[in-house]
């Protein structure tokens, strides 16, 4: 016999409440309180049958991310970064943060990071001047986007935690939202293209916390291929 430190519930789809990701944190969190350890792990199993084709569809509109070229750099004259390369360097950035603060939902954070600029899929980036021009509806863009999800409320939420900035989860996802743009200026400025040194401290300026604050201060004080240097020989 096999041991597990696992408790599965299945809960049937007639069962669902409305506002799902509530309804699963909390009744997850209950389950905990009353009958197990903090220790162990609880998964919940939603009996539904789940189209797949949507979840496919929501797999493409991601992918698109791949395709959409962030439009801040046409100021810098230099540079390139897809919606997609931003996003999972700020994911990675995140995952480091997470280590680095043990108090913090690390699950969250990350997922916050990976999802904060799905909306783009829709409707394209715009940087700052096109934006005094030009509105987007990106609460209606998430919505549209993920209406045939059945995890499209965690989506929405992620989105929404991040735009908003309160928790301490969103304030360290828009810090490594803009750390991931300074290691992209970082690498230009090393590699001689003039420019970055305008946006550096202003990009600087909106690090809100001590961990963002510390990281984007070493980033600058280190080279952006010093590690490929590390150690070399011949």
């Amino acid at each position: 016999m096999v041991k597990t430190n696992v408790a599965v519930i299945v809960l049937p789809y007639r069962m669902w409440p409305p506002d799902l990701a509530k309804f699963k944190f909390e009744f997850l969190t209950l389950f905990k309180l009353l009958f197990y350890k903090k220790s162990r792990t609880v998964a919940i199993i939603m009996d539904i049958e789940i189209n797949m084709e949507h979840i496919a569809n929501l797999l493409f509109e991601v992918r698109i991310l791949k395709d959409i070229v962030r439009s801040g750099y046409a100021f810098l004259g230099s540079g390139k970064e897809t919606i997609a390369e931003h996003s999972f360097m700020t994911a990675f950035i995140c995952f480091a943060m997470a280590r680095l603060n043990p108090g913090v939902d690390s699950e969250k954070l990350v997922a916050m990071a990976l999802v904060h600029d799905i909306a783009e899929a829709r409707t394209g980036d715009l940087n700052y001047v096109e934006k005094k021009y030009c509105e987007t509806d990106e609460a209606k863009a998430v919505s549209h986007l993920v209406r045939h999800i059945p995890f499209g409320d965690e989506i929405k939420s992620l989105v929404e935690e991040f735009n908003l900035g309160e928790s301490e989860e969103s304030r360290l996802a828009n810090d490594a939202d803009q750390i991931s743009f300074i290691m992209e200026l970082k690498k230009l400025m090393d590699t001689g293209v003039k420019g970055p040194e305008k946006w550096l401290p202003i990009i600087l300026g909106r690090l809100m916390t001590q961990t963002g604050q510390r990281m984007g201060e070493a980033i600058l004080k280190t080279g952006w291929d010093e590690w490929w240097m590390n150690d070399y020989s011949e």
